[in-house]
């Protein structure tokens, strides 16, 4: 399947600055890390369902737990509890050999028996024995998928102690947790693939945009986010930025299936309603992508075939073709500014188009303007994770050709449950004195190897 080339340039472009860094002096042990985030989780587990996906809290994942396989850069399947794999029984049963020698947070050895128990609890409909050093998973039908799935934060490997408290084998233990608020984590000295040069990581959770970087500013946070549409800004104002390729699907959700194709029609014509040109340009100030896919072109290879023009001669003439249409409420996150401006625009796209939107902040309403990360740079992955997300009655087929995929993802549009508006990178600032921090291809960032120059060990 063919891929544009986001990955090789947003490696590229980040591997070139922790090359010049190491170019300039050596990494150094020691520091705290200060890291501020919009998202407030109130759950570390990976696996709770509970918890929306988002790409902060695959970020913090990653620095507690570890999962049985990673994927690097260029989409290729590398070793991580798993020592190593092999396949059996027609693409439907795996064998991975538990790596020796790696220890939990709280000094027991990692076992074939926890990676077991702890995928069972992730994914209860999955057959895993145990064989030895190794743990089987059964499938029902052929998984090509399979590797990618358990690269998925959701699938880190857990366990609990007698006071059911989480613990890892990740590059760092918990210090302190305050849900919502902060989390302090420590170098974890006896990490199986060597300890991590920061003596710890201090967490702010819960923090707008705004607040993030006045706290860069003055010295309180080394690594924060960045709004999509303050991205330039930021950098013309001197601060480094870096961004991830297009990893969050920003859409209009309905909140329950069309009833009736008058229904499904109306849904039709807002979607040929929205100027995504204009929001991009005016309220995302040229960040992002319009699109009309559910899919980056990175990924799937063929987004741009899905014309996100707006097209008000076609929605008019759809929505004339329904007698009368209600009035739909929109609802929005009411702590972000950004998507309160853009449901109000889509508000006024949709008049133009001769239907009726209002805008909301309550919890019940027609449609929501929704942030999806999306899961994997494997496609079939990510499609899939996306349907489970928002409910979709599409096609489960896991695997396949480019045809089979654009297919699949055709059926899922066709529900008009959802409407794509734009595919976003995440973007973040950073102090010049952090060093070979990256960016994972799902927009997370990798602290595993970062550490702080003039830190003091």
């Amino acid at each position: 399947m063919k891929r544009i080339g986001w990955k090789s340039l947003a490696a590229s472009s980040l591997l070139l600055g922790a090359l010049t860094a190491g170019a300039e002096t050596r990494p150094q042990y020691g520091g705290i890390l200060h890291v501020t985030m919009r998202a407030a989780p109130m759950s570390l587990d990976p696996a709770d369902s509970r918890q929306a996906d988002s790409i902060p809290r695959r970020s913090v994942d990653a620095l507690i737990f570890d999962t049985l396989v990673g994927v690097d850069e260029s989409d290729r399947v590398r070793p991580g509890l798993a020592e190593s794999w092999q396949l059996g029984r027609g693409n439907q049963k795996r064998q991975f050999r538990v790596r020796h020698g790696v220890k939990f947070h709280d000094g027991t050895a990692l076992t074939a028996d926890a990676v077991a128990s702890s995928l069972r609890a992730a994914n209860p409909s999955w057959v895993v024995v145990v064989a030895e050093d190794s743990v089987i998973i059964e499938c029902d039908s052929p998984d090509p998928q399979l590797l990618a799935e358990l690269a998925l934060s959701r699938n880190a490997i857990v366990k609990r102690d007698a006071e059911n408290k989480l613990i890892g084998t990740g590059p760092f233990r918990i210090l302190d947790w305050q849900p919502g608020r902060k989390l302090s984590l420590a170098a974890f000295e006896d990490h199986w693939s060597g300890r991590p040069f920061l003596d710890g990581i201090e967490i702010e959770m819960g923090r707008s945009f705004r607040d993030q970087m006045t706290a860069l500013e003055l010295g309180k946070a080394e690594l924060v986010e960045v709004a999509p549409e303050q991205t330039h800004r930021v950098s013309q104002a001197g601060h480094a930025v870096s961004s991830s390729a297009p990893t969050e699907l920003l859409a209009l959700e309905f909140t329950h299936e069309a009833s009736s194709s008058e229904e499904k029609s109306l849904r039709e014509a807002l979607g040929f309603s929205v100027d995504r040109g204009s929001i991009r340009n005016v309220l995302l100030q040229g960040a992002g992508q319009p699109t009309a896919s559910l899919l980056p072109t990175w990924i799937s290879g063929y987004g741009f075939v899905f014309k996100a023009d707006a097209d008000l001669p076609r929605a008019r003439q759809v929505r004339n073709q329904v007698r009368t249409a209600p009035t739909w409420t929109i609802a929005y996150d009411a702590n972000d500014p950004l998507m309160r401006l853009i449901a109000e625009r889509v508000a006024l796209n949709a008049k133009d188009g001769g239907l009726s939107l209002q805008p909301s902040v309550a919890a019940s309403a027609d449609l929501r303007l929704v942030r999806i990360p999306l899961a994997a740079s494997d496609p079939w992955v990510t499609l899939q994770e996306l349907v489970a997300q928002t409910g979709f009655q599409a096609a489960k087929s896991k695997g396949g050709s480019t045809e089979d995929l654009y297919a699949t993802e055709q059926a899922d549009l066709a529900s008009e449950r959802l409407i794509p508006l734009f595919h976003l990178p995440v973007s973040y600032s950073s102090v010049s004195g952090l060093r070979n921090w990256t960016l994972r291809m799902d927009g997370s960032w990798d602290l595993s190897a970062a550490w702080l120059e003039g830190a003091k060990p």
